[in-house]
């Protein structure tokens, strides 16, 4: 979704040349010595067709992707989920776009490297056999939005909308969890969508039995920051809130999904939980993580379940430190439309939506560390119109993404 605010640029925004750190208010400081960055971006690299994305990174040449590497060298985060990147199981995307871009630095930004790689298969664009948007016919072609609506998560084709873990330090991958196969059924009280005509169950007893609850998928990714236990970065990128009918299924599904990880790191509450392994119950207790991604809810305004993310943000073992910008409140009142009558503060957003019709600019994209990471900083990569680098940002037609790059710096465990 995208903003459908006048262009508004300033002269200095125009001009993509090199902009030193210290001249742009929004690039942070390097974490201490003994801190880990953690971040989160939908980067937006989607593509209609499957092997599109890698074809395009082959070469130097996207500025999309350009504008994205640079984003990432200047705020430089140690550990990055990154959203919205198609999946390919050789993971030729991802190597092509270190080569061709991160490691190339971007207007007079510096290279950055990640050694470390974590990508899985994902539920967007797999078929799911079954008829799961409610028109009669289970669609098993890809490439059409009914096969789209009748996968397991919204996709043209399996792997689209993907998602990467890059990290500068080690990623313990024989300890990896995936909850890609998690059956929804299989949640305790889960908000499985009614028919509002019948009050039936608007799923099929069919589709019931096979519809998963990850859009995407759920990873709990350990990464060694060298300091004895490593810390879980725990990533999602549920469905958005919309896009549906009266039923709300997505409305249903992004609040389980988001729910899934507050059950997850709760001891009394994760006994249902089974990995992708068969490996039953949550995280250990006293486990440090990160909770990170694209969650598609904001607590205060939109269209998701009032009670979506608030979940989170309230769990007794969760630390909301509130990342914001100075860009993301410029922009609302910038662009006015649904934004006005917003009652969350316009610092905190991290989504530059529709204004009108739509649901204006959003907190969407998280990172919220346990309590057992003090966080030391924070911030959301958004600049103001007079700051150099909100050329990389812009308003619509964006530059990069609709969605800006989240960070939060955290103590080592």
């Amino acid at each position: 979704m995208a903003s459908t605010a006048t262009l508004v640029l300033a002269a200095s925004a125009l001009v993509a040349s090199p902009v030193p750190a210290s001249a742009s208010s929004s690039v942070p400081e390097p974490p201490g010595e003994r801190e880990v960055r953690f971040a989160t971006f939908n980067t937006a690299l989607e593509r209609p067709e499957e092997g599109m994305l890698a074809e395009e990174l082959a070469t130097p040449d996207s500025e999309q992707a350009r504008n994205i590497a640079e984003i990432i060298q200047h705020v430089r985060p140690d550990v990055l989920l990154v959203n919205e990147f198609d999946h390919d199981d050789e993971g030729e995307g991802l190597r092509l776009f270190q080569d061709n871009y991160l490691s190339v630095g971007q207007n007079g930004a510096d290279p950055i490297d990640y050694p470390y790689v974590y990508s899985a298969p994902v539920n967007t664009g797999v078929a799911s056999g079954v008829d799961l948007n409610g028109d009669g016919v289970a669609v098993t072609e890809p490439g059409t939005p009914e096969y789209a609506e009748d996968a397991f998560g919204y996709g043209l084709f399996p792997g689209q909308y993907g998602m990467a873990v890059l990290s500068k330090y080690p990623i313990v991958t024989d300890e990896v969890r995936t909850f890609q196969t998690f059956r929804w059924a299989d949640m305790p009280d889960a908000l499985l969508p009614t028919d509002p005509e019948t009050g039936g169950s608007y799923y099929s007893e069919e589709a019931l039995e096979v519809l998963r609850l990850s859009s995407k998928s759920h990873w709990d990714v350990p990464i060694d920051t060298g300091r004895g236990r490593p810390v879980h970065l725990l990533a999602s990128h549920p469905t958005p809130p919309t896009f549906d009918g009266p039923e709300r299924r997505n409305v249903a599904r992004n609040h389980d999904e988001i729910r899934f990880w507050a059950d997850y790191v709760t001891r009394r509450d994760s006994g249902y939980i089974y990995d992708d392994e068969g490996v039953r119950g949550g995280l250990a207790p006293g486990a440090p993580f990160v909770i990170a991604g694209d969650l598609n809810a904001d607590p205060n305004d939109g269209d998701g379940h009032p009670e979506a993310v608030t979940r989170l943000l309230d769990h007794r073992s969760v630390v909301d430190v509130r990342p914001s910008s100075q860009g993301g409140r410029g922009a609302a009142q910038r662009q006015g439309g649904a934004n006005e009558d917003h009652v969350g503060d316009p610092g905190l957003d991290s989504a530059d939506f529709n204004d009108e019709p739509g649901p204006g600019n959003l907190r969407v994209d998280y990172v919220l560390p346990s309590r057992s990471l003090p966080a030391r900083g924070s911030g959301v990569f958004w600049p103001t119109v007079d700051d150099p680098l909100f050329r990389l940002t812009g308003d619509y037609p964006f530059p990069s993404s609709d969605h800006r790059l989240v960070w939060v710096d955290v103590a080592r465990p």
